[in-house]
């Protein structure tokens, strides 16, 4: 499994009018729901602020990434949000957000096994300023693709 394979444009939002934490991923469930890849938006949020209240997903340099296994995940993927303005949110390096990339990954075994392998994955690639850079400062779609992609 690589990036490239995870990584939709139509579950990625370059505009995304967001103030809130809340607001930001209630938008981005909604996307994943309207894609096909989660049943039900309120219970996919349950489980997503459940691990939330485990730790900050805010991993720093304006990246965040809520995530959580789900029941109502019909397949894996993420929704990918990018603001014009940085949110409020808890992160390592006390800064606010402005790329949020939202997980729907299942519940069962083989779920939890490919939750980590995916955090493994956008980990190394997060980990990359010029990646950062290049997803946060995205006109589209396409761009933020290709950002994480290449």
């Amino acid at each position: 499994m690589q990036v490239k394979d995870i990584v939709d444009v139509n579950t990625i939002k370059t505009d995304l009018d967001v103030k809130t934490k809340d607001e930001a991923i209630q938008a981005l469930a909604e996307v994943l729901l309207k894609n096909d890849y989660i049943t039900d938006v309120e219970e996919f949020l349950k489980d997503i602020y459940a691990r939330e209240e485990q730790g900050q997903t805010g991993i720093g340099n304006y990246i965040a990434i809520p995530h959580g296994n789900s029941a109502t995940v019909k397949k894996i993927g993420v929704a990918i949000g990018i603001t014009n303005e940085e949110i409020p949110w808890e992160t390592l390096d006390g800064k606010g957000v402005k790329g949020i990339i939202l997980f729907a990954v299942g519940k069962e075994n083989e779920g939890a096994q490919t939750h980590l392998k995916l955090l493994s994955l956008f980990a190394r690639k997060l980990g990359n300023d010029e990646v950062i850079e290049a997803m946060l400062q995205s006109n589209n779609a396409e761009d933020v693709q290709a950002a994480l992609c290449n």
